[in-house]
């Protein structure tokens, strides 16, 4: 097979730019294997890209593919890579890049991890981007500890639900923020308390260990919401302003109490694997929203826009 089929846009805009197309099939380097793409989930650092809100970073070389995760079987593998035989279910993700969301791809073998047996591959990519998101947020950038209070801005989402489920995991009391019809939903995936965030003032809901903060919006209100020694984590930034947001991020290690914290994601092996072992122990559960096909890949986009998302939408390939 010379083509496949992709997730593309030709132009920045609305939803409406991502079409269905052709585009060739990756080569396989020395080193790389290729991987039969099953399924990818949709994320929210993929919408200001689309609209054009990051084109100073991702720049005005057209056709772009997008999707950062994956989930799929290997079918071709470099001469020089060992321990990954063709046939291998895997899920990984491209790191500081987009692509994924095509038939096949090509990576390094320290992108991709075996994937949860007990979990269809659809079922396993919605944990993926918000799984390894959560054990590096809570675990290596806020060394959350048993017993700490954790607070979780936008707690129903693809990444907030494996937050809190994590947060819980390793032992904390987990406050969790949401619209109006997710309270009883967080709480079911393990939150101990849950609010609406349209209807609840921040100074009801006491002070915290760690803010992990999906949101973006109205980060500099809770970050005061932080005990002393307490660490909030920006996972996302402020779409509508993103390098104003970023700037104060930055701002915050030198200006203030409680410097943000944020990272840019490009997990390896090592974590993919860990994010496995707690699915396959069942510490951690999928939670999809809706699956969509690759030709509704504009359809997806606009749900996320909306809001109002529980989990993850994921694309099916194949």
């Amino acid at each position: 097979m010379s083509e496949m089929r992709a997730a593309l846009f030709d132009r920045y805009g609305l939803p409406e730019v991502l079409y269905a197309g052709s585009m060739p099939v990756p080569s396989v380097r020395p080193d790389e294997v290729l991987v039969r793409v099953h399924a990818v989930s949709v994320n929210g650092g993929e919408l200001p890209g689309r609209a054009g809100k990051l084109r100073l970073v991702t720049g005005r070389t057209f056709p772009k593919v997008t999707g950062i995760d994956f989930a799929g079987e290997v079918a071709e593998t470099g001469p020089s890579v060992t321990g990954v035989r063709v046939g291998d279910r895997v899920w990984g993700l491209l790191g500081r890049k987009s692509g994924s969301t095509a038939q096949y791809v090509a990576v390094r073998p320290r992108q991709i991890g075996l994937a949860p047996e007990n979990l269809t591959l659809v079922q396993a990519v919605s944990l993926l981007a918000g799984g390894t998101t959560a054990v590096t947020a809570l675990r290596d950038k806020a060394a959350l500890k048993p017993g700490e209070r954790l607070l979780v801005r936008g707690a129903a989402g693809g990444v907030g639900s494996v937050v809190v489920q994590i947060g819980k995991l390793l032992g904390a009391h987990v406050t969790a923020l949401a619209g109006a019809e997710n309270p009883d939903f967080v709480r079911d995936l393990g939150a101990d308390e849950a609010f609406d965030y349209r209807t609840t003032h921040p100074s009801r809901l006491g002070r915290f260990g760690v803010v992990v903060d999906i949101a973006g919006t109205r980060r500099h209100i809770y970050r005061r919401l932080l005990v002393p020694g307490g660490r909030m984590v920006a996972v996302t930034i402020d779409t509508g302003k993103p390098f104003t947001s970023l700037a104060r991020i930055l701002a915050s290690t030198v200006h203030g109490t409680g410097r943000i914290r944020a990272f840019s994601g490009n997990p390896g092996t090592a974590l993919l694997t860990e994010l496995t072992r707690h699915a396959e122990n069942g510490d951690i559960v999928p939670v999809l929203d809706t699956v969509h096909p690759l030709e509704k890949i504009a359809d997806a986009h606009r749900a996320l826009e909306a809001g109002g998302v529980r989990g993850k939408h994921v694309i099916q390939i194949a």
